[in-house]
């Protein structure tokens, strides 16, 4: 299908990267382009030793034309760039890395999709499924919006594999005939509007993950959540649910344990991960997996195990007694909403980041636990005043080293120390990746006095 075609490849990320790789070993005459100039020497290196063409630092207005059979897109590349608009205007198919990589699946190889997507908690999810799996013993790999790009397993996946994947809106803006054996969809709120336009679009998105579904597949879906339920409402697959609030046929959770069906799964003080919102994901990766036939003792063994995707609520360690967790992509104050009504011991909570005048008191309704309050970075004397409005210890320090050393300092043994800052990392840190990593460094180094 892709064999001996011209195609332009808007955006050289990773799946860009591979997107040409992948097209090139077809005799495709390829031509990338980004506006970004500063990329890896030996990628770009790679990437003319195959014949690709690559220009960086403009978007060309000639360079779609009719002679243009694909315009694979980066799903960053906004909706509305000047290529997907002039593409669209000649009729030139706008897809991206996904779905030239699910065109491609050998049709006589078995090949299982499991996919994941949902406004939060996909990643978990995903993780979680895949984890499952493999600790089944399953043939099974990892890609899409985590993992590897599909593309990069296409040419060597082997009989009977289970392809896991993630998939984003952004995914999803470009897909068209990706279909999923088993789709699974946590949550749909408001989200990515930025990019989306509007509401009703980004719903209209999510919903093609699910529109070529036939009675032979599988839609997993939250039960609790109404605005998915009518999203979907249309789909011929065979929907299953799960719900956090009541006993249901399907996946749930009740007397602080999770059920599938009548069966006993585990009870939630044997889960590492915490929060209902973890909950609800494990109980959507527990549906997945159990129609792949994936045993509960090896969900157990996962969850017993599992510390969660690196900086969501990650679990960090146990020193002394003190329950450190990492937190760092919460970013926004909903995200730590969710974190602090995850715990029921008390909390030193570390707070702050960029000032971009984030709504600490909304915090209010959620510190019922909070023991004592460390703020940080730029907006921490905003951080301050939090605390001392709930008439708890606060100290504020400028950087997250005294900060961390100061939680521990006044901790005792069974607090949660929660970095969980409402805000970026921006003031201090190029991403919120290098927050975390270093929050766990210095946590590390408790153990050693």
């Amino acid at each position: 299908m892709f064999n001996n075609k011209n195609v332009v490849v808007l955006g050289l990320a990773r799946s860009g990267v591979a997107a040409c790789k992948f097209l090139a070993k077809r005799n495709c005459n390829i031509i990338v382009n980004d506006m970004k100039e500063d990329y890896d020497s030996d990628v770009l290196s790679s990437l003319s030793d195959l014949g690709v063409k690559v220009i960086l630092g403009s978007h060309p207005d000639n360079l779609i034309n009719s002679d243009v059979d694909y315009l694979i897109k980066n799903p960053g590349v906004p909706i509305d760039h000047k290529y997907v608009l002039k593409a669209k205007e000649l009729d030139i198919p706008v897809i991206n890395e996904m779905e030239m990589a699910y065109l491609s699946i050998p049709k006589d190889k078995n090949i299982k999709i499991i996919a994941v997507t949902g406004s939060n908690g996909k990643t978990t999810t995903t993780t979680l499924v895949y984890n499952f799996l493999k600790k089944d013993n399953k043939k099974v790999i990892l890609a899409g919006n985590i993992g590897y790009p599909l593309c990069s397993f296409i040419d060597d996946l082997e009989d009977n594999t289970i392809i896991v994947m993630e998939v984003s809106c952004q995914q999803l803006e470009n897909l068209d005939k990706f279909k999923p054996d088993i789709a699974i969809m946590t949550n749909i709120v408001e989200a990515h509007i930025d990019f989306m336009k509007t509401y009703d679009h980004y719903k209209y998105v999510k919903s093609k993950f699910v529109k070529n579904q036939t009675s032979n597949d599988i839609l997993i879906l939250n039960n609790e959540n109404k605005e998915l339920l009518d999203t979907v409402k249309n789909a011929k697959s065979i929907k299953k649910y799960f719900s956090s609030k009541k006993k249901i046929d399907g996946c749930y959770l009740m007397d602080n344990a999770i059920f599938y069906y009548d069966e006993k799964i585990i009870d939630t003080k044997d889960i590492i991960l915490r929060g209902l919102h973890n909950y609800e994901n494990i109980m959507a990766a527990i549906m997945g997996v159990k129609e792949l036939n994936c045993s509960t003792l090896s969900i157990i063994n996962v969850l017993k195990t599992f510390a969660g995707v690196e900086h969501r609520l990650e679990f960090v360690d146990n020193i002394n007694g003190r329950i450190f967790y990492n937190d760092t992509e919460a970013t926004n104050i909903k995200c730590t909403q969710i974190a602090l009504s995850s715990f029921n011991e008390p909390i030193i909570i570390l707070l702050g980041g960029l000032e971009r005048g984030q709504k600490f008191e909304d915090l209010i309704p959620y510190s019922k636990n909070i023991k004592a309050v460390i703020g940080m970075g730029e907006c921490r004397e905003r951080v301050r005043k939090f605390g001392e409005s709930i008439n708890v210890p606060t100290y504020i320090y400028e950087y997250i080293v005294e900060a961390t050393k100061k939680a521990y300092e006044i901790s005792s043994p069974g607090d949660v120390i929660l970095l969980s800052p409402g805000s970026a990392s921006w003031d201090q840190f190029k991403q919120c990746e290098d927050r975390g990593d270093l929050f766990k460094k210095i946590v590390s180094e408790f153990k050693n006095k």
